[in-house]
């Protein structure tokens, strides 16, 4: 998923949030360019609360449709392979380690969405040409079930060095690199923290200490991972997960009744940092009201309500933080992080050399 990772799905998963989305529009539906209807294209963890919904819509006499069209990657490739004749107007979900790839082929048009200059410096990206918008922030992350560190008088891992630690063997489940948004953050932050030549040999011993591979993020914390409200109904039997320093809080907020204190924790030092865009498609149908629609996802109403839809962090200056974010879930102190045009670079090299490594 996106950042998509993203926790929309986390709340999905919990079966306690529900998305607008219109399913099957065509390419035909999202209208003419005087059309008042415009279409938004998304990884499935698209979320936003009806009234800030309908107030964007009474405000601007757009009517929105919603195509979500799976995991961040797979929905990415097919608005690459449809970029000539696209399914809607406004693409969302796009995270850093997969943008030079929809920038490469061309996927968006230039345009400065109105507020962008209220953008954190940290989180913009294209700043020369404005193909994109940054919209939310997140640190993928490798959570615990506190319970069972607690029955078996282990301390939860840190760091990704302590992960490769006997004590640790048989209990980590990440998510395919190749397939699955948090799966390739988790790549990048070993590639990040180990480098070029280092990251390979850490796999390595990941591998020799048991870490089980998933096709996807709500297999993996949803019915692997033994810490979370899905995973319990599933006897999942991993209590390390790869997912987002956001996780513990869904698991208090979704609860019920809420627990006093989270039931996951975060190693604050396996993280990795991604940020999520939103673009104007290049062939968009209504690029006037796709143009609407991008200031919204960047105005003050929608990033206030962001954090607790799809559990993700704002990236607008001065936008509010939920008061459970705050205490089960603060971003990262010192996140892995990488440069676009490397992992541009060597994103797929990487991939295909992980895959052969770790899958074969």
């Amino acid at each position: 998923m996106g950042i998509t990772k993203k926790f929309g799905a986390v709340a999905v998963g919990l079966g306690m949030v529900g998305t607008l989305a219109a399913c099957g529009s065509s390419s035909d539906d999202a209208g003419s360019g005087d059309s008042r209807t415009v279409t938004l294209v998304s990884h499935d963890s698209w979320a936003v609360s009806k009234d800030v919904m309908a107030a964007f819509e009474k405000e601007s006499g757009y009517k929105v449709k919603v195509l979500e069209d799976g995991d961040a990657g797979q929905a990415v490739n097919k608005a690459i392979l449809t970029k000539d004749n696209p399914q809607g107007d406004v693409f969302f979900g796009v995270d850093n380690t997969l943008l030079s790839r929809a920038l490469d082929n061309g996927l968006f048009q230039p345009y400065r969405a109105k507020g962008s200059d209220l953008v954190q410096p940290a989180y913009r990206a294209d700043q020369d040409k404005h193909r994109v918008t940054p919209v939310d922030t997140g640190d993928v992350c490798v959570n615990y079930d506190k319970a069972y560190f607690t029955k078996h008088g282990l301390t939860p891992p840190k760091s990704l060095d302590e992960l490769v630690k006997p004590q640790y063997k048989d209990l980590l489940v990440t998510e395919n690199a190749g397939s699955s948004s948090p799966g390739l953050g988790f790549l990048l932050g070993t590639a990040a923290k180990y480098g070029d030549g280092g990251w390979e040999g850490y796999w390595k011993k990941l591998k020799a200490n048991g870490v089980k591979v998933v096709d996807s993020w709500e297999q993996a914390y949803n019915e692997e991972f033994s810490g979370s409200s899905g995973g319990k109904k599933a006897k999942g039997d991993r209590p390390l997960v790869v997912s987002y320093a956001s996780s513990p809080p869904a698991e208090v907020i979704y609860a019920d009744p809420q627990p006093s204190t989270a039931p996951t924790g975060v190693a604050d030092g396996t993280c990795f940092r991604q940020v999520e865009y939103a673009g104007l498609l290049d062939n968009a149908k209504n690029a006037k009201g796709g143009k609407a629609l991008l200031d919204f996802l960047i105005g003050e109403r929608f990033q206030n309500d962001m954090p607790l839809n799809m559990f993700v962090y704002p990236v607008r200056e001065g936008a509010r933080i939920p008061e459970a974010f705050a205490k089960y879930g603060p971003q990262a102190k010192d996140p892995q992080t990488m440069d676009p045009a490397k992992i541009a670079d060597h994103r797929d090299q990487w991939v295909k050399s992980w895959t052969s490594l770790v899958l074969k």
